[in-house]
């Protein structure tokens, strides 16, 4: 087929003819059904950024990995994910998003496979990059395809029903890996994206179409490098620093790196004749607002969720399973509201809603930080809610301020902006928080005198550590488990603390960058109740 304008073409690898009067921008017929396929295919990466946490007291037992070596496994699936977002949007804009979004779950299965059958801590990490390669060409490509089959009046809605199902696949991913824990082996929680993968590969096959929207842009690897490189070095300095020292030689000198990287990418991209993103976007007050509001919760929500799944299993001694669905609230919580924030978006203005999720999950989290040991779950369930229900405040219009920001032609590119912000957010509050959950574990961790000092070593690695050494301590067991537990409590909070501080302050700076009434267009009612029979579905 010949090309339909100077930015948009047809791909020709499709397998099945588009309508001749349907080009990308315009309302394609079967617009809902690839809706449907474009939320599975969401849905398959964004289970797996939580998943694992269910499973992570299970890896430190099994494969004797220490705090440092759980995050790791966890950032590197969030950081190549991040880091190349950018990059898989820009190329599936170029050779069609359809190829990359196929593509990106073959390699996102393969690496699902590889990752079940590791036998070490190390190759798993190795196997969790790949699969976050994958990753990084589903997302963009899911939100640019959107984009181009909805006409802008339906586009906002379908957006809200996109971000509702990423919300809640990143909730619903404890619950299932709980499940599949209580039945299988931990591999498991790898094994179930095989056969969702093929699924979602076949819907694409099937209804997707295979348009380009950006066929002519140039590719920017200069970019990509530094990119990556500088989020990276960035991770790694947070993560490493409670075992090298925060003002250690060696974290100073990554932190400071990462810090001349990131700013020769902003320089190099601001100079270059074909970025990956045209970094001018971010003086648009709205843009740049939205994306700090998704950054910041999303720093909250991982780094939250990477230690409270810890305190449910190995504090409350709840299992997999049980721990996985005590985490359902937040999802029921945030899919009630993800479908309506658009609609009081669209009411009062996003500079009221963004601002006001930030705060919902900054009193979530303040809530959290107060729990003991011996808190009941229903204290923190309520925090819980109060945390989801800041989410779905945020998610849905601020993905569709930052898409109707950017033209179509930049769809995968903007699309990848923001998703890179979510991951990037991510990564960080689980480098953060996490790291500052280890270091307070361990300055607060007394253990008994009489253990020698290799068997206490080993304790103060992780709390699911220091589990394993109380049942073979004999009667200094008991003395070993309260500390432990003690010890990660009063870390936790600590954490919790700092994340709503975050979260706060994330408040306050969209309210000050947002324009008086940036606000989404109001969705029609037809696509409210699809959006709502996704959520449903899902939850």
């Amino acid at each position: 087929m010949t090309l339909v304008d100077t930015d948009t073409s047809f791909d020709q690898t499709s397998t099945h003819s588009e309508p001749e009067a349907w080009r990308p921008g315009l309302a394609h017929p079967r617009r809902r059904q690839i809706l449907l396929v474009l939320c599975l295919s969401l849905l398959v990466v964004t289970i797996d950024n939580t998943i694992l946490n269910t499973a992570l007291p299970t890896l430190a037992r099994d494969l004797h990995a220490s705090t440092r070596g759980l995050q790791w496994i966890t950032d590197a699936y969030t950081l190549v994910f991040a880091a190349l977002l950018v990059t898989a949007g820009a190329l599936g804009d170029r050779f069609g998003n359809r190829r990359a979004l196929i593509g990106g779950l073959v390699l996102f299965a393969a690496g699902s496979i590889g990752a079940a059958l590791s036998g070490g801590t190390g190759t798993l990490i190795g196997f969790r990059a790949a699969m976050g390669l994958g990753a990084a060409f589903v997302m963009p490509g899911t939100l640019s395809i959107l984009s181009a089959v909805f006409p802008p009046a339906e586009r906002s809605s379908a957006i809200g029903a996109w971000s509702a199902v990423a919300g809640v696949g990143i909730v619903i991913g404890p619950t299932l890996g709980g499940f599949l824990l209580d039945h299988f082996s931990w591999g498991s929680v790898f094994w179930v994206n095989v056969p969702l993968a093929a699924l979602a590969i076949a819907g694409v096959r099937a209804v997707v179409p295979s348009a380009k929207t950006g066929a002519g842009h140039a590719l920017d690897p200069i970019g990509a490098l530094i990119s990556i490189a500088g989020l990276a070095a960035l991770v790694d300095a947070v993560i490493e620093a409670p075992d090298r020292g925060w003002l250690s030689a060696l974290t100073l000198l990554e932190a400071a790196a990462a810090v001349i990287l990131i700013g020769a990418f902003i320089v190099y991209e601001l100079r270059s004749s074909h970025p990956m993103i045209d970094i001018r976007v971010f003086a648009n007050r709205a843009f740049s607002g939205a994306a700090a509001s998704v950054t910041l919760i999303f720093f909250t929500l991982f780094g939250s969720l990477f230690a409270l799944t810890q305190y449910l299993q190995l504090v409350h001694g709840y299992t997999a399973l049980s721990a996985g669905i005590r985490a359902l609230p937040f999802a029921a919580a945030m899919g009630a509201l993800s479908p309506l924030s658009t609609v009081l978006a669209g009411r009062l203005g996003v500079r009221r809603v963004l601002p006001s999720g930030l705060v919902l999950m900054a009193a979530g989290l303040a809530w959290l930080a107060q729990a003991q040991p011996t808190t009941p779950y229903l204290t923190v369930m309520g925090a819980v809610v109060l945390m989801g229900a800041g989410m779905g405040l945020v998610m849905a219009p601020a993905s569709t301020v930052i898409m109707n920001s950017l033209p179509l032609h930049q769809a995968g590119a903007g699309s990848a902006v923001n998703d890179t912000v979510r991951e990037v957010g991510g990564a960080l509050g689980v480098a953060v928080i996490g790291s500052l959950v280890s270091a307070g574990y361990r300055a607060h961790l007394h253990l008994p005198a009489v253990l020698p000092a290799s068997v206490a070593h080993i304790a103060r690695s992780s709390i699911a550590a220091a589990d394993i050494v109380a049942q073979r301590a004999g009667a200094a067991s008991p003395a070993i488990t309260t500390s432990a537990h003690s010890a990660f409590t009063t870390a936790m909070g600590h954490g919790f603390e700092v994340a709503a501080a975050v979260a706060l302050i994330g408040a306050v700076v969209t309210w000050l960058r947002l324009p008086g009434r940036t606000a989404a267009p109001a969705p029609s009612a037809n696509v409210i109740e699809m959006a709502g029979c996704v959520v449903a579905a899902q939850a």
